[in-house]
């Protein structure tokens, strides 16, 4: 594949939301937010589902340009092992949290797909639920760690803007646009029951980015019709590298970029993670936002073993306790969601395209 396909740039489904996020929008951010308000008590009720990131290892391949995981940093590399993993689940475990989001690096020989889904069998020993972003894989690595326990998979396409991708990631595998671009429907044909997608905010030109993401979810929703799908909102933030996005996001329009997604995208879940302000996540609460992390640690584990100084992938913006996030949220009488899956639910989805 050479070029970019029909679904990801055809226009004709994508007309409404392009009206809500166009500079000159006849739509307030006042009357989105209302609209979105509706929406999501309408669909969700006043409930927000927390999880938390446990970062496996830091080793990687590939050479973003904006991570702070990338091969050439220079940053001490580890990764956990069996023992230390089991100690960073226990410790999350009594922060309250059972819904873990495993991350890695690229694909490497220190953490490769062998050792992904040994943490996996670990985490969904420990944990409720069990999701992963880390490299992408091949349907039947997928569908191995289906059956480990993993229900989902975050992949975000970081950027569609195909030309930016390539100066983005300099080396590595991650440089395979259409590989990246594929790895959902991979994930979701080996019965992962749900996979989240995103992009990067601040990497290109943002209303052409979220058009495209928009129409991404349309596309795998229509073909895998019976999986979950969401959609992230993560806007740059600094990092080891020091690089510096050439587009500036700022509140308002991320704001209006949620808002729209919640009207256009009735059902799917949209998600925030600590990479956000206190003030601005409070406030995207209930407005939109269905999906939150909490007690976000970057670096690897964390949880447990507080001792290690190296630096993250990213700078955490909300750095509220477990305790002070789910009073904030109940304040505004939202219900924090702790467990909302079943382990006996596990395994691959037997109709992922059914």
């Amino acid at each position: 594949m050479n070029s970019l396909p029909e679904w990801l740039t055809s226009e004709e489904n994508s007309r409404q939301l392009a009206a809500m996020l166009a500079p000159s929008s006849s739509f307030s951010l006042e009357a989105l937010a209302a609209e979105s308000r509706a929406v999501t008590l309408r669909r969700f009720g006043r409930t927000m589902t927390l999880y938390a990131p446990l970062y496996l290892s830091n080793y990687c391949s590939s050479g973003c340009a904006y991570c702070g995981f990338a091969s050439d940093r220079q940053t001490s590399r580890r990764r956990l092992e069996p023992r230390e993993i089991e100690k960073e689940l226990i410790a999350m475990k009594k922060l309250g949290i059972s819904d873990v989001l495993l991350l890695t690096g690229e694909r490497t020989a220190s953490a490769g797909f062998d050792y992904l889904l040994a943490c996996v069998k670990i985490a969904a020993g420990q944990m409720q639920r069990v999701a992963v972003e880390a490299f992408p894989m091949s349907v039947e690595e997928y569908r191995e760690l289906a059956l480990g326990g993993c229900t989902g998979i975050t992949i975000y396409q970081e950027t569609y803007n195909r030309e930016n991708y390539e100066k983005l990631h300099r080396w590595g595998p991650k440089k395979n646009f259409f590989d990246r671009l594929e790895t959902p429907a991979r994930a979701l044909e080996a019965g992962i029951k749900t996979v989240g997608l995103g992009v990067l905010l601040g990497l290109s030109e943002p209303v052409e980015d979220a058009l495209r993401l928009y129409r991404h979810v349309r596309h795998l929703s229509r073909t895998y019709w019976r999986a979950g799908i969401t959609v992230s909102f993560p806007r740059m933030r600094p990092e080891p590298g020091g690089y510096t996005p050439p587009f500036s996001i700022d509140d308002h329009f991320l704001a209006r970029m949620i808002f729209a997604f919640r009207i256009a995208l009735p059902d799917t879940e949209l998600v925030l993670s600590t990479r956000e302000s206190p003030a601005f996540r409070d406030g995207m609460a209930g407005l939109g936002i269905t999906r939150m992390s909490i007690e976000s640690r970057t670096t690897v584990g964390g949880y447990h073993d507080t001792s290690h100084n190296e630096k993250g992938q990213f700078d955490v913006y909300d750095n509220r306790t477990a305790k002070e996030f789910c009073n904030a949220l109940q304040k505004q009488n939202i219900e924090p969601v702790f467990k909302n899956w079943e382990p006996v639910y596990n395994g691959p989805s037997s109709a992922a395209s059914a």
